[in-house]
């Protein structure tokens, strides 16, 4: 009973934070691990509930016509052709290489949000660019291959295109769903899924979905890069900590 609790409120933290921010693994992935849930099924877990919430966050934002339609079935063949990329090159990469590239990513993008000026103040539609739409689609290699922080990374990009942040939300949410569904179909048809566990975690996602959707509606688009940099700083710690676990 208290395992079931605890998995709500995991679903529901870490969907809030992955809306607002990307890193809703921070929570998610630790807490199923430390609550004896087997690796393979608290990944599967995840993936599974991430692509049930970011398919529901799209919608919602979609509803109310932060996004369109169109931007979200423009977004989601980028990433789901980058995760595809990135399943095949992590089979040909070693772990520990893998590593280093998440966290000069992740740093990257760091100390690039302090020299970027841009930020979500604009209403720019997303469209094919050929600044923007290649950042995308390495972002969706990265997930396919790693995956930590690959939303945070996505509206680091959003920023720089000048894309509203609610818009932006909703097309990071969309790729989201893109990069975690055909994950979540692997894990499924390898029987890695505990189903009771994992519809606890989904039923807390839905509702933390409807929260993140409607304080990403009320935040102001200055507060998002200071909100950024701490979820990416932690992000770097978390994957420096959890290289150094598995060496």
């Amino acid at each position: 009973m208290l395992e079931t609790v605890l998995l709500f409120f995991v679903g529901l933290s870490a969907t809030i934070l992955g809306t607002l921010a990307g890193g809703g693994g921070l929570i998610s992935l630790p807490a199923m691990l430390a609550l004896g849930i087997p690796v393979h099924s608290a990944i599967g877990a995840n993936k599974v509930t991430n692509s049930i919430s970011s398919f529901f966050v799209f919608v919602m934002v979609l509803r109310h016509r932060g996004v369109t339609l169109n931007e979200g079935l423009k977004i989601v063949p980028v990433s789901l052709a980058g995760g595809i990329t990135g399943g095949y090159v992590a089979s040909v990469i070693p772990p520990d290489r893998m590593y280093q590239i998440a966290i000069s990513l992740l740093i990257f993008a760091f100390l690039f949000s302090f020299i970027n000026k841009a930020s979500f103040d604009g209403t720019n539609t997303f469209r094919f660019k050929t600044r923007g739409t290649p950042l995308l689609y390495g972002i969706g290699i990265y997930d396919g291959m790693f995956g930590p922080g690959q939303g945070t990374l996505m509206l680091y990009v959003f920023s720089y295109l000048r894309i509203a942040y609610y818009r932006a939300v909703g097309l990071m949410r969309a790729a989201t769903f893109a990069s975690c569904f055909g994950a979540a179909i692997s894990y499924i048809a390898s029987g890695h899924i505990i189903w009771t566990l994992t519809f606890t975690l989904i039923t807390g996602s839905l509702i933390g979905a409807q929260i993140g959707v409607r304080l990403a509606s009320q935040l102001n688009p200055d507060h998002i890069k200071p909100l950024l940099r701490v979820v990416t700083a932690i992000l770097i710690i978390y994957v420096i900590v959890d290289n150094v676990w598995l060496a």
